[in-house]
């Protein structure tokens, strides 16, 4: 489920403040007073943390007092100090880690990957693995990623394709994984000099779900089955989904989808939740949400194959390929292992079960053997 467990160290939230900080104001990735990009809203949830910690709040906060400095028309000279301190704290930023440092965003089955990749390079390299976990969304991971704060994490290829590398989407029908995997491949080593490795094994696609009862009760097995109850029915989606190009409207436009009203958008934490006291009758999930399986809900297949691959496929810098070989023989011995099932089962172990994410990842190695 793209939600996060609460930390159980106050060390990740700090991270996640600083760097997020870091990444948006240092070296121009935003300037200052810029507003933040919708990606890195993505993966938030008020619960986990008080959104008043949340890095887009702060950048919010710092742009607006900037600007009613310049509207106020107040002296330039006190802009251009506050523009200083601003340098100030970027001279201040720390330097790259001499440890290899992974990263994930902000939910379960981001920081149960982070945990694969992490425990796997030590066990290759015997060396202790720096983790940089509850980094928000794709936008922050990705600055990360290229400004050497982290040397690699696990993105979705559908996502990289579209909301990181901003190519449009293939028409309905020719989606290929295989061609998206090369599109990314080559554009990721192309801009930025990343690695994108060998899949893991699944994938992690958006899945329009559905309560059990309701399914087997209106005979539901396909989206396309959805379309006639639909009129009667209110959908649930994250803020991601409605604005995603690979989202909510060309959903609607592809299986001519009519709900009763307007989607009700809410933090993916609230989405299963909401389907399970009725106060939505379908949400936008995804196909390896742990609570799928637990609450006994139902996957609609996506019969005219409108979802791109999202396969899960590790992001690493070619110059810490390079400094620590050991990484890529611990991504060789990953891939295709992990499939679909499995970081369904991991996932509510973290999520239902309340099990540390690092646990649960060292009985899933030890159950393969590695």
């Amino acid at each position: 489920m793209r939600y996060s467990p609460l930390p159980s160290k106050l060390r990740k939230v700090f991270e996640q403040k600083t760097l997020g900080l870091d990444l948006l104001y240092a070296n121009g990735v935003v300037a200052v007073g810029e507003p933040p990009p919708r990606d890195s809203f993505r993966g938030c949830i008020c619960q986990a943390k008080p959104r008043r910690s949340h890095p887009s709040q702060v950048r919010e906060g710092w742009g607006a007092r900037l600007g009613s400095l310049v509207a106020g028309g107040h002296n330039m000279v006190l802009c251009v100090a506050v523009l200083g301190f601003f340098l100030v704290l970027i001279g201040c930023a720390p330097p790259r880690s001499s440890r290899v440092v992974i990263g994930a965003k902000n939910f379960t089955e981001q920081v149960v990957l982070g945990e694969l990749l992490a425990q796997e390079i030590e066990a290759v390299t015997g060396e202790r693995v720096e983790r940089r976990f509850y980094l928000a969304g794709s936008y922050i991971c990705q600055q990360a990623l290229v400004s050497g704060r982290i040397d690699g994490y696990v993105e979705y290829t559908g996502t990289a394709l579209t909301a990181i590398l901003k190519q449009p989407l293939p028409p309905v029908g020719q989606r290929d994984a295989a061609a998206v995997f090369e599109v990314v491949r080559r554009l990721y080593e192309q801009r930025y000099g990343v690695r994108v490795e060998r899949g893991l094994g699944f994938e992690d696609t958006f899945a329009m779900v559905v309560r059990g009862e309701d399914a087997q009760r209106l005979g539901l097995k396909t989206i396309s089955d959805a379309v006639k109850v639909a009129p009667d029915w209110r959908l649930g989606v994250g803020y991601e989904f409605e604005e995603r190009p690979d989202g909510l409207r060309g959903l609607e436009a592809t299986y001519g989808l009519r709900f009763r009203e307007a989607p009700r958008v809410m933090d993916l934490g609230l989405l299963y939740r909401a389907l399970a006291s009725r106060q939505v009758d379908m949400v936008a999930g995804n196909s390896t949400d742990g609570p799928i399986r637990a609450l006994g809900f139902v996957v609609l297949e996506d019969d005219r194959h409108y979802f791109p691959p999202y396969e899960a496929v590790p992001l690493f810098r070619e110059d810490s390929l390079r400094a620590h070989p050991g990484i890529q023989v611990a991504l060789d011995r990953l891939a295709g292992n992990v499939s679909a099932e499995e970081i369904r089962a991991m996932n509510d172990a973290v999520d239902s079960r309340h099990r540390d994410a690092g646990d649960v990842v060292r009985e899933f190695r030890r159950s393969r053997g590695m």
